[in-house]
Order: structure tokens, then C-alpha cells, then sequence
């Protein structure tokens, strides 16, 4: 071979060195982390600095090294046509068609993106500096190529920058937390705890309130030894008292002031003033967002509230606990007496209490049962069922068999729920 076939094979090479360079480049910095290197920038890292002004004119660079990886591509591929052609004559050219495409597709292509994609942090941060110098020395090349393309687009009805996202932020967050749950880089209590972060947006007081049912009361009427003892037995640090019905609450009894009472008079529980001690009843509406309810804690520096409905009834009462525990989970003290209300059995079934949140079962359970139109387990198979079950029913519903297990009046208190392969149309058995 002459010197000119030697020059032109080592141009073909350090062409296709570029090509892979310049797709592993457009590869990384697509697909870089944003949140990673915005905290890396602020640490310092001038290498992330860069990246993030590349970023903020993504279409330029994109633009930069698809021009870029274009010359380089074409040139290899023409200086590789000649040299077959000289060297086979005519069949060179399919020569140079077969093996062109095999490099630039495998060497070019498929592993500089493949490394790039695995590493998109990493690569991002190395190519950024020569990327940057490149974006800026092609810029006004670019630009009457944007300005083409914006020509033509917008002659046929296509507005650029009308992009409206498929999802809300916060649910594409959401997936990005399930996507790192499923490769193993975020546990399953952090994916708990951020997802309950994010659906404080979503729930409403009466999402994560106590029932009235489930309430611990006393009667303001009863003797201060009765109230006493009450407030003793419930282990609460908060007890509303209730005057002629428990519907009508007349105030909150503080476990504190009750104590600093019967120190002030000397043990003497008959002497304790409970209407001097009790405090006024703090009402919210059961359909406040959670996340304005968490403000309203703040700003009053109280973390207990009564929820009532639209008609002003006492529906339950809400803690500042009720609502962290959407967050991080239930958290149990010494002295609470842990009971989950979810058994489940060695056949994948579970034994559920009526009562049990939808939202903590399928955390517990990994499972993904709608909470939309109900707040319990009961409530879901109640609105689906659009009937009070009897105890022996069962029901299939959103790929789920639900067995009630036992019913008090009009109220499921158990049931147990077995997940099915396949999701069939809603029957009753």
C-alpha cells in the first residue's frame, strides 16, 4: 500500500476513535443526574459546573454532537468507499457498505452508549470540559441549523417548547424511587418513608384521622377520680372529655396539667378541678389536606385536632403521630402495645382486621390496592361490593379474593385477602 491508502486508513480510524466519543459523550450527558451534579457543583466540582451549562442549553449541545458524530461517521465512511473501491473496484463499494455499518454500529454505536448508559456520571464529568470547548467552536454552525429546523417545524404545526409531561413532578419522582427500589440502590423502608412524603399532597385529614369508634374518651360529668383513673388507664397524653353525649366534646384533658392538679392538692383526687384544667377542643375539617394540616400543628404548636365532617359531627381526631406515620411508619414507645392487624399466612393469603388502613396493608404487603374511594380494607370491599358482606362471602376484586371472616353489626372487622395471578371480572361467591 502507498502512503496515501496508510493516511487514509489511520484518518478512518481516528474518525470512528471520534465517533465513539462523540456517542458515549451524548449518551452521558443525557442521561447524567441533574440533582447529582447540582450537589457536586455546589461542593466545587468545576467539571459539574460545566455539565450544568450544558444542560441548561440542551438542544445546542445535542445539536453539537449529533453534527459532530455526522462528519465524523460520513468522513470514515467515504474515505473507507474509496479505498475498497480502488482496492475491488465496483464490488468495494458494497465492501465498504457491510463493513462500515458492522463498525459504526457495533464500535460506535451500541458500546460507547452501552458504557456511557452505566456510567452516565462519571463519563458525563470527563467529557464535559472538550464538549463544552467543541459546543462553543460549532455554535454558529448550530444555530443556522436550529434556525432550519425551526423553520421547517414550525411550517407544519409543530410549536417547539409546547412539551407538557405525562406525569406530575412528583409522580415522575415517585418512579424514580421505584425504579432505584427495584435495582437495589434505595431500601424498602427509604421508598416507604419518601412515598409517603409525597402523598401527604394527595390525603386528606379524614385519610389518616382516628375514628370516633376507635377513640379514647371520658365523660366531664364523672367524679375527678373517675376522669382520673381514665386518663391513666388510656395511656394517652391527650383525652377529649365529652358532656350529655360523646358527640359533643367539651374540651381537652392535658395528662401534664392533670398531674401538676393532684400535686397542687396534694393527692387529693376529689378535690381535682377538671374544668380548670380542661382545655378548649381544637375542630378541623375532615377533607383539610394532610400537608395543611402538618403547617396548622406548627403554627398553633398543638399536635391534636378533632375532625368533623360538613355538618359539624365529631368523625375522629388527628395527631401529629397519625401523620408521621404516613412519612416513616407507625412508631411504637415502651409502652404501646403493638398490634398490626395484618397475620399473613404461609399461602400468600393475609388475615386483615376491617379496620386497617388500604395504604399500610399494601406497604406491609407490597401490594398496590386502590385507597381512593375508601381509607380501610372493610371500606374497599364495602364500596366495591355496594353492600354490608355477611360472614362466608367472598369477593374478587382488583386481582384479590376477599373472604369476610367476621362482621359486628354493620361493621367488617375481619377479613382475608388472597392475591390472584390474574385480575378476572368483579364476581361475588
Amino acid at each position: 500500500m502507498n502512503a496515501h491508502a496508510w493516511l487514509s486508513i489511520a484518518a478512518v480510524f481516528v474518525c470512528l476513535v471520534l465517533s465513539f466519543f462523540f456517542s458515549a459523550s451524548e449518551t452521558a450527558l443525557t442521561a447524567s443526574s441533574r440533582a447529582a451534579m447540582l450537589r457536586l457543583a455546589k461542593e466545587g466540582q468545576h467539571r459539574a459546573k460545566i455539565v450544568n451549562l450544558m444542560l441548561e442549553t440542551r438542544e445546542r449541545m445535542i445539536g453539537t454532537l449529533l453534527l459532530s458524530n455526522n462528519i465524523v461517521n460520513i468522513t470514515a465512511s467515504a474515505l473507507t468507499t474509496g479505498l475498497l473501491y480502488m482496492w475491488f473496484g465496483e464490488v468495494g463499494v458494497v465492501y465498504a457498505t457491510i463493513v462500515m455499518t458492522v463498525v459504526v454500529v457495533i464500535f460506535t454505536e451500541v458500546l460507547p452508549k452501552t458504557v456511557a448508559i452505566n456510567r452516565p456520571d462519571r463519563v458525563a464529568l470527563l467529557v464535559a470540559p472538550l464538549i463544552h470547548l467543541i459546543v462553543r467552536a460549532l455554535a454558529p454552525a448550530v444555530a443556522v441549523i436550529e434556525a432550519i429546523v425551526r423553520f421547517i417545524l414550525n411550517h407544519v404545526g409543530f410549536r417547539l417548547g409546547a412539551h407538557d409531561p405525562l406525569l406530575p413532578a412528583h409522580e415522575e419522582l415517585r418512579g424514580a424511587v421505584d425504579i432505584m427500589h427495584r435495582e437495589g440502590t434505595v431500601e424498602k423502608h427509604d421508598r416507604d418513608m419518601l412515598g409517603g412524603l409525597l402523598d401527604l399532597r394527595d390525603l386528606v385529614v379524614s385519610d389518616v384521622m382516628i375514628h370516633r369508634t376507635e377513640m379514647i374518651t371520658a365523660n366531664a360529668a364523672d367524679a375527678p377520680e373517675a376522669i382520673i383513673k381514665a386518663v391513666l388507664a388510656a395511656g394517652k397524653t391527650r383525652i377529649p372529655l365529652w358532656r350529655n353525649s360523646p358527640e359533643n366534646i367539651a374540651g381537652i384533658i392535658h395528662a401534664r396539667d392533670l398531674l401538676l392538679q393532684i400535686e397542687a392538692m396534694d393527692g387529693d383526687f376529689s378535690k381535682v378541678d377538671i374544668d380548670a384544667i380542661m382545655r378548649p377542643p381544637w375542630f378541623v375539617p375532615d377533607i383539610r389536606p394532610v400537608s395543611e394540616q402538618l403547617k396548622a400543628f406548627r403554627r398553633r404548636k398543638t399536635p391534636f385536632a378533632l375532625v368533623v365532617d360538613e355538618y359539624g359531627e365529631v368523625m375522629g381526631l388527628v395527631t401529629l403521630a397519625d401523620i408521621l406515620a404516613e412519612i416513616i411508619g407507625d412508631v411504637s414507645d415502651e409502652h404501646d402495645v403493638v398490634v398490626s392487624g395484618v397475620r399473613p399466612h404461609s399461602d400468600g393469603s393475609v388475615d386483615v382486621d376491617g379496620a386497617v388502613p388500604i395504604r399500610d396493608l399494601n406497604r406491609a404487603m407490597e401490594w398496590n390496592l386502590p385507597d381512593h374511594e375508601a381509607t380501610t380494607v372493610a371500606g374497599l370491599v364495602i364500596h366495591d361490593a355496594r353492600s354490608i358482606p355477611e360472614p362466608g362471602q367472598s369477593f374478587i376484586f382488583h386481582g384479590f379474593r376477599f373472604h369476610v371472616l367476621k362482621k359486628y353489626r354493620n361493621r367488617i372487622t375481619a377479613l382475608r385477602v388472597m392475591p390472584l395471578a390474574r385480575k378476572p371480572a368483579a364476581r361475588v361467591g
